[in-house]
């Protein structure tokens, strides 16, 4: 009876803190957005994950954590490939070109993509019903994004697809790499092995002045380091470790919407008959992701 309890809080646990992650993570693209008003993308990403590097350092010595087994430090530089450096460079790029309403067709693509890493990189093998219901959730998703309109550009597009395929190779290199040493020490490692890097470029991107930049750019670059770079993983890399990486990878076709409905809540925007309805079918797609994943 035990037995079977355990295994079930276990992926109980892995969904509601997957569900934290991506709460936390929907600010990311809005953050970004305000962070790029200030401050040019280059030096945004770098100072991110310096930032978010020294908090990682502290963290560690702090908890008293050993250096890393030479045989994870593969697997690190993945991770900080992956979601250190790539996405949040790549995105900060590509919202020079598109519009945040437009990055969302992309974000659609990234529960997929992080679901086709976790089958490469561990022994899950979701039911064909799971593939069915994701693809299906990813197409609500774009459907809405493309509903929205917003401006494109082949370059942001590019941009764009190279961001999701990389952040879900590093999501996916995370959660399997979480089984062995812990959630949080994965992200926290990762970005002190990107730490000599990340400062040695924060200071050759450096900004000439920091005059006349506006209080909502520095607000973005505070969330992208400490939320969405350092804390947010904490819970997600835990999420997908524990209740299974393609299952709740889906989770983050919710992203876009709680991504909406805070701007609905903070800044007054409206929200539509059309989200409401592409939510109801993304929350559907997801509970049929987890039932088969």
């Amino acid at each position: 009876m035990n037995d079977e309890i355990r295994p079930a809080s276990r992926s109980a646990r892995g969904w509601i803190n997957g569900f934290i992650g991506v709460l936390i993570f929907s600010g990311s693209l809005p953050a970004t957005k305000a962070g790029i008003t200030g401050f040019a993308p280059d030096f945004l990403t770098v100072a991110r994950a310096a930032i978010a590097g020294i908090f990682a350092l502290v963290i560690l010595v702090v908890m008293r954590q050993r250096l890393p087994a030479a045989k994870y430090v593969p697997s690190l530089l993945l991770v900080a490939a992956g979601v250190v450096v790539g996405f949040p460079l790549l995105t900060a790029l590509a919202l020079q070109y598109v519009s945040s309403a437009h990055s969302i067709v992309y974000l659609g693509l990234l529960p997929l993509a992080t679901a086709l890493f976790g089958v490469l990189r561990s022994n899950e093998r979701p039911k064909p019903a799971f593939w069915f219901f994701s693809v299906l959730g990813s197409v609500f998703v774009m459907g809405f994004a493309l509903f929205q309109g917003g401006e494109s550009t082949l370059t942001g597009d590019f941009c764009m697809l190279a961001a999701v395929l990389l952040c879900g190779l590093g999501y996916a290199e995370g959660a399997a790499l979480s089984r062995h040493i812990g959630s949080w020490q994965v992200i926290c490692q990762a970005l002190v092995i990107s730490l000599p890097v990340m400062l040695i470029l924060c200071i050759a991107f450096w900004p000439e002045t920091f005059r006349g930049i506006p209080a909502q750019a520095w607000s973005g670059l505070i969330y992208v380091a400490l939320f969405s770079m350092l804390i947010g993983f904490f819970f997600w890399y835990r999420g997908l470790a524990e209740g299974g990486i393609a299952g709740v990878s889906q989770l983050q076709l919710l992203q876009p919407f709680f991504g909406l409905v805070l701007s609905a809540l903070l800044l007054n925007e409206t929200v539509s008959v059309v989200m409401i309805a592409s939510t109801v079918g993304v929350i559907a797609c997801v509970a049929g992701s987890k039932r088969f994943s």
